[in-house]
């Protein structure tokens, strides 16, 4: 009797460690959750408002990147996104708005670097969870620029007479010659978005600011020299970052989907004028000089990065 409870309660315990070791293996090869990932693609020059052509849709601006990732947070089976970016930089105002949307959105944000990802693109990109590019991607460039145009002498040429009447020691600083004090104020302003810019490359990516203060040399960098200095975490491409925004949500079995705008109703593309037709009036009404000096005006009258 006392040898047939031996064996009762031996094998009992056989049947409970079975199972155990059942339950592990399963779980380990039983995939830990399904899930889709949003694919968001940003592409163009950073700043407050797109392009003028009848779609408006080129460029980056803070209205499309929130209206783009309110479509993910709506979407409970998107369970982390990943910015596929292609951008040379833009306007400050604009960068620090669209990296603020990454930094609080709620869900995993990868960022995919294309084929370039400088100044205001790696602004916007330092505060995701992960960064990938390619070894041959352009990024970098951490640096501030502006340009100041005179028109005095232009308007002499064309007999226009322009008289500059402002309040405010300074508040002529873009309309007039750059006088050595006026040079300081001006750089005195580019330094400040300088620092602001390293600050926020040191607090995205976990780096020491005099780490970031030394590549902040407006120098770019391929991805591969990027990764080495801590600016990108891995070597890759779409399929890569879709595995990275996956293992950060948890998701064994991604599923990528395109987020995309909706086309506006053709009754809302009726009252802008393409970009190209305005350009050819003004070419032909003042020449293709005063083209030139159009763009670089609208290019280069406030700070970029």
């Amino acid at each position: 009797m006392k040898r047939s409870k031996w064996v009762f309660w031996a094998l009992c315990l056989l049947v409970v460690g079975s199972l155990a070791v059942t339950a592990l293996l399963f779980r380990e090869r039983t995939p830990a959750a399904r899930g889709n990932i949003g694919v968001i693609t940003l592409t163009g020059a950073i700043a407050e408002t797109g392009g003028g052509g009848l779609l408006a849709t080129e460029g980056i601006t803070p209205d499309k990147v929130r209206e783009l990732l309110k479509q993910v947070e709506n979407d409970a089976q998107i369970a982390a996104v990943v910015l596929r970016l292609n951008s040379p930089g833009g306007s400050v105002g604009a960068s620090q708005e669209i990296a603020a949307l990454i930094r609080d959105f709620p869900r995993p944000v990868v960022v995919s670097m294309a084929d370039t990802a400088t100044s205001g693109g790696l602004y916007i990109a330092v505060f995701a969870d992960r960064i990938v590019a390619q070894a041959g991607t352009i990024t970098g460039s951490i640096g501030v620029i502006t340009s100041h145009i005179y028109l005095g002498e232009l308007y002499e040429r064309l007999g226009i007479t322009a008289e500059i009447v402002t309040a405010g020691e300074h508040k002529g600083l873009f309309s007039e010659p750059l006088t050595p004090e006026r040079r300081e104020l001006l750089q005195d302003l580019l330094d400040d978005l300088h620092a602001q810019f390293i600050g926020s490359v040191a607090e995205g990516r976990k780096l020491a600011p005099v780490k970031v203060r030394e590549m902040a040399t407006g120098e770019v960098f391929t991805g591969a020299r990027a990764k080495d200095l801590g600016l990108v975490d891995r070597l890759g491409g779409l399929p890569e970052a879709v595995e990275e925004a996956a293992q950060l949500a948890g998701v064994a079995d991604p599923q990528p989907v395109d987020i995309t705008l909706p086309v506006p109703p053709w009754w809302e593309t009726l009252g802008r004028f393409p970009a190209s037709v305005l350009d050819r009036l003004t070419t032909a009404l003042l020449g293709k000089d005063a083209l030139f000096l159009q763009q670089q005006l609208e290019k280069h009258l406030v700070p970029r990065w």
